[in-house]
């Protein structure tokens, strides 16, 4: 899950990103509305987060924008604004969720993955592929009924993978969808973290290697087949 959050108090907006990235979500933060509307034009986005008092274009004009845009990508609004008619108003802009500070970082994330149960309603909750079980609520991952423990970046690259139902993720979308905005284009994370999350799942190798072009479920997987530790 990829969140933008539309903050202008520094701390406040790195204590949440930091808070979430623990959680295997990752994070961009725009400090004003002028940022967030080019961030939100450039990037995708599975959920935006948004303070309603922001310098430039206000998170409810930002709000706006998403709703106009039909992309359907959920609202959360994070405000200090906690009257009955704030709230009211907030939804009545297309927000799907509303929380007032101060809050429980756990709380937000909860409802984060709440909203993105409901942004994904048409697929289902657990995913199945090729032997593997992926519960993205849960955060469990099973191979051939066995439990499998990943880190929380294996997780999150797995559920890319997992998500493309065997078509073939670049290292630089899984960087995009797994990491965020921060995150160096010339690291070989993508490539340690594909290689250790391949060796975790064991063999016969899941994940393939299409080499020069990224990584794929391997849908007719057979023993060393994919890359092997190559990456």
């Amino acid at each position: 899950m990829r969140v933008l959050i539309v903050e202008d108090e520094p701390y406040l907006a790195e204590a949440i990103r930091d808070g979430l990235r623990l959680e295997a979500i990752a994070a961009d933060i725009a400090g004003d509305g002028d940022t967030a509307l080019e961030m939100l034009s450039i990037n995708t986005y599975d959920i935006a987060v948004l303070d309603r008092d922001i310098p430039g274009p206000s998170g409810d004009e930002i709000a706006k924008c998403i709703v106009a845009s039909g992309s359907g990508m959920p609202i959360l609004m994070l405000t200090a604004a906690d009257r009955l008619d704030d709230k009211a108003s907030g939804f009545g802009l297309g927000a799907d969720d509303y929380l007032t500070k101060p809050f429980e970082m756990q709380e937000l994330v909860m409802r984060l993955r709440a909203l993105d149960r409901r942004r994904a309603h048409a697929r289902p909750p657990v995913r199945e592929i090729e032997g593997l079980r992926l519960d993205p609520f849960r955060r469990e991952v099973y191979r051939d009924g066995r439990y499998v423990a990943l880190t929380r970046k294996q997780f999150a690259v797995l559920e890319v993978l997992v998500a493309a139902e065997g078509g073939v993720v670049s290292a630089e979308e899984l960087l995009e969808r797994a990491w965020d905005e921060n995150a160096d284009p010339f690291t070989n994370a993508v490539r340690i973290t594909v290689s250790a999350l391949r060796k975790r799942l064991g063999e016969p190798w899941v994940i393939a290697t299409v080499p020069g072009v990224g990584y794929r479920i391997d849908t007719a997987p057979v023993a060393g087949h994919g890359g092997g530790d190559r990456g």
